[in-house]
């Protein structure tokens, strides 16, 4: 397994790996399934804003991404980022998510960002285990704040600071 930076010909594997998290599972609260010129808008910003989207790949196939943005957009949180990390399902438990991750850490640590913060729903127990793994520690937990697939959900904030 290779780590690399997106390019653009990695855009449909992208979008499939996000669309199916929508369709799927918690990890987006997001109900419909991105078009194609909303994934390449929301690449656009990466790029323009110098932030990280690694993937994973193997031979040909695009296994998952990682990536970090702005947290909230006040200056007082310059240092702060928000990440997320998605592995294609037939992918997921195969140290996919812990290589990408390491990486991601050690590109914002590099970039003198001073913590990473991730908003997961709390029944994303692979995610919540990962992250703490490596490292993260649960900094809050908002429950029934989002809804899904006809059930309330609970956030749970975790931190990484450096």
């Amino acid at each position: 397994m290779q780590l690399r930076e997106a390019v653009p010909a990695d855009l449909p594997a992208l979008l499939d790996i996000y669309n199916d998290a929508i369709l799927t599972s918690t990890s987006s609260w997001d109900y419909e399934p991105w078009s194609p010129v909303q994934h390449a808008d929301w690449y656009a910003h990466k790029a323009e804003n110098g932030y990280p989207l690694l993937v994973a790949v193997e031979g040909s196939e695009l296994l998952g991404y990682a990536t970090y943005g702005e947290f909230r957009p006040k200056i007082g949180y310059a240092a702060t980022r928000e990440h997320s990390v998605y592995v294609r399902d037939a992918a997921r438990g195969s140290g996919v998510g812990s290589r990408l991750m390491s990486e991601l850490i050690d590109r914002a640590q590099r970039s003198g960002v001073h913590a990473l913060i991730g908003a997961i729903a709390a029944d994303n127990e692979a995610s919540l285990a990962l992250h703490a793994r490596l490292g993260f520690v649960e900094v809050g937990r908002l429950p029934e704040v989002g809804r899904k697939f006809d059930r309330w959900l609970d956030l749970v904030f975790v931190q990484l600071t450096f």
